[in-house]
């Protein structure tokens, strides 16, 4: 293989013996800044790659992309409205729901809930509730068999699992508005809803009919649920789907309600991204010290390059490569630790929990309760490309100065020294 001359003399440089104990300190501290910069940048995207696959995988596959509720109830003309939005382009799917407040009672401890009553034939098409869900819930939650399926937080909280039977009380709606005692209803869990996500701590679904049922409200429902194609574009097409309907409605779509999570995923990147760049540039343009040092110590072999037809070209190279191959020092190891550990992120962070006897991420505050990760090597390429032209970029001006140094005065001054 032809390795150009220029390359072959920065390595010579590199590799032969330093003159100076500093030269050799900063060079290694150079190194591992850049290496530290690029494993952690790796490491950093990744981790917000995966908050944004776990927000498009739990939570977006779970809620409505829109909802359109009546600002006047009833809804009776739900289904004819349900037709005409299925029609506009855009719309993955619509499904109707009712939801209400309940208190779900079991050996004496109570946790409210936010029930939503689902048609499951629909649901299992176009949600991922089926995914999450424990002992085969689905597979008998049928209207009429008094069955729940609980959120995994409310199933903890309540310590209930699978098949227990639990209480429901619900306000009784009483025209007359008169003092009457709530209802109790008396379910079977049909299985734990797991998203292990923030949904879990207060969501219950039981059938449509059944939620019709209790609370006397049949042909009627609360509203219907949009899923849309494109989820950045939803807001659109969900006033769109609103303009069809010959009613007064209330719209909304998830991004007034969760799309706060994935603006705070973008910016938390895009700082991370600076963040690092600054430590990888801080630790590339100490590269600088490096060559000025290096330019200092190499003046005689300088000299005696130029003496023998050297052209400024080719000392301007050297010196880049010289400064190049060590930042590729660096980023090759960096890149190296970055990926192993961006790998095995979600794995090292369960182990630290179990370290500390303590979980760091809380699906009462945060909308997952672990730390996920998602390496993609765009990103990876991205981060190299990014550190080798900083290189370039600091590497220019000693590789110049380094051309510039006289042959004549360098060698004579060595001269007289060596007379002396």
């Amino acid at each position: 293989m032809n390795i150009p001359l220029s390359l072959r003399i920065a390595i010579r440089f590199c590799y032969g013996q330093q003159k100076g104990f500093m030269l050799s300190l900063v060079s290694v501290i150079s190194v591992m800044g850049i290496g530290l910069g690029v494993c952690v940048l790796i490491v950093g995207l990744s981790a917000m790659n995966g908050f944004n696959r776990e927000l498009n995988n739990r939570i977006l596959s779970i809620i409505p992309h829109g909802q359109i509720e009546p600002i006047n109830p009833p809804f009776f003309d739900w289904k004819e409205a349900l037709k005409r939005i299925k029609q506009l382009p855009g719309i993955l799917g619509v499904s109707p729901y009712l939801n209400f407040s309940a208190l779900v009672e079991y050996n004496n401890k109570f946790q409210a809930v936010e029930i939503k009553g689902i048609q499951p034939e629909i649901e299992i098409k176009l949600n991922s509730f089926h995914c999450y869900s424990q002992e085969n819930a689905w597979t008998h939650f049928h209207s009429g068999q008094q069955k729940i399926i609980l959120g995994g937080g409310v199933a903890n909280t309540l310590k209930v699992k699978a098949g227990d039977w639990v209480t429901i009380i619900t306000p009784n709606n009483n025209s007359t508005r008169s003092l009457v005692l709530p209802q109790h209803i008396q379910l079977q869990v049909s299985g734990i809803l797991s998203i292990k996500s923030h949904l879990d701590q207060n969501i219950a679904i039981i059938p449509l009919e059944d939620a019709q049922h209790y609370l006397h409200r049949y042909n009627d429902v609360g509203g219907l649920a949009i899923k849309v194609i494109d989820v950045f574009n939803a807001e659109k097409i969900v006033h769109d789907a609103g303009a069809v309907i010959h009613n007064t409605v209330k719209i909304r779509s998830w991004i007034s309600t969760h799309g706060y999570i994935s603006r705070d995923i973008q910016i938390i990147r895009i700082i991370i991204y600076i963040a690092m760049l600054l430590v990888i540039g801080v630790a590339c343009f100490n590269i600088v010290s490096i060559l000025v040092m290096s330019v200092n110590d190499k003046r005689n072999d300088i000299a005696i390059l130029r003496s023998l037809g050297a052209k400024d070209g080719l000392i301007t190279s050297i010196f880049i490569w010289y400064g190049l191959l060590a930042s590729l020092i660096g980023s090759f190891f960096g890149a190296i630790f970055g990926v192993l550990t961006a790998l095995n992120l979600t794995k090292l962070v369960e182990l630290f929990e179990l370290f500390l006897g303590q979980q760091l991420l809380s699906s009462n505050i945060y909308f997952i309760d672990f730390l996920p990760t998602e390496l993609h090597w765009v990103d990876v390429s991205v981060v190299l490309i990014t550190v080798i032209l900083l290189t370039l970029l600091a590497s220019w001006y000693p590789a110049r100065r380094a051309s510039c140094i006289d042959p004549v005065k360098i060698l004579i001054g060595q001269f007289y020294s060596d007379k002396k």
